[in-house]
């Protein structure tokens, strides 16, 4: 599927007539498409989005999204989760490798107790259920998958300091070989409580050196180390006494 955007955004939704409540997700995506010759500073302000997420305003989403960049600045991988309408988790990756060269595997990993977000395989981020200290979780709302791509230059590169030139449109973003293991749920998602059970239940010694590596060279913002942001407090999660290691 080929999502193009020229002055307004449009998007895509692999989804044939169901939700999914928990499952594993992986899309090969190119962002800006095969078809990028110019440029990257010309893309600035783009984003383009592989996400999940479920209807209403106390919506549950899991992102995974490409933030346009200037020309010989590396690409933002960026990652985000909201639970109940409540977003603000974001942790923001380089990646090592140029995602405009060739198609990459970007899989989302999901049951009630834990996210695993991978690129190629190797897991990036960690988010676990902290539902017993208060951390609101997606576990009730089934979601869709979605994909889109549009101008979302108040924020997407450097903060919104540099903005989408739309001469340069249209512009282009591939997906291919979309795969989905997941339950088709009911209205309320109840037959889907014990589907996936077991598969996720963590990383294995392998898995969890892999993506050591990637914390310790590759993140480029983390939620949970934003003292400008919460000046007043870090959020629940992230203080010291509650504060996991994402890759136990």
């Amino acid at each position: 599927m080929d999502v193009t955007s020229s002055t307004i955004a449009r998007g895509g939704n692999f989804y044939e007539d169901f939700d999914n409540l928990f499952g594993d997700v992986r899309v090969d995506i190119k962002d800006l498409g095969q078809s990028m010759t110019l440029t990257m500073d010309e893309y600035s302000g783009t984003v383009t989005a592989f996400y999940l997420s479920s209807q209403g305003n106390n919506h549950d989403e899991i992102d995974i999204e490409f933030l346009g960049n200037l020309s010989g600045d590396p690409y933002l991988l960026s990652t985000n989760v909201y639970a109940d309408g409540v977003g603000g988790r974001e942790m923001q990756y380089y990646l090592w490798f140029d995602p405009t060269e060739d198609f990459h595997t970007y899989s989302i990993d999901w049951n009630s107790d834990r996210i695993i977000i991978l690129v190629d395989n190797i897991p990036i981020r960690v988010m676990k259920n902290r539902q017993t200290i208060g951390v609101p979780f997606p576990t009730k709302q089934p979601m869709r998958l979605y994909t889109t791509l549009w101008n979302g230059d108040s924020w997407a590169t450097r903060w919104g300091a540099v903005k989408l030139d739309l001469s340069n449109a249209p512009f282009v973003a591939g997906f291919k070989s979309f795969n989905a293991n997941a339950c088709i749920a009911n209205k309320d998602g109840a037959n889907c409580k014990g589907f996936n059970s077991g598969k996720n239940r963590g990383l294995d010694g392998e898995n969890k050196k892999k993506m050591k590596k990637v914390l310790s060279k590759w993140v480029v913002y983390d939620y949970c180390r934003d003292l400008r942001r919460y000046a007043h407090g870090l959020p629940f999660e992230c203080r010291r006494e509650n504060l996991l290691d994402q890759s136990e």
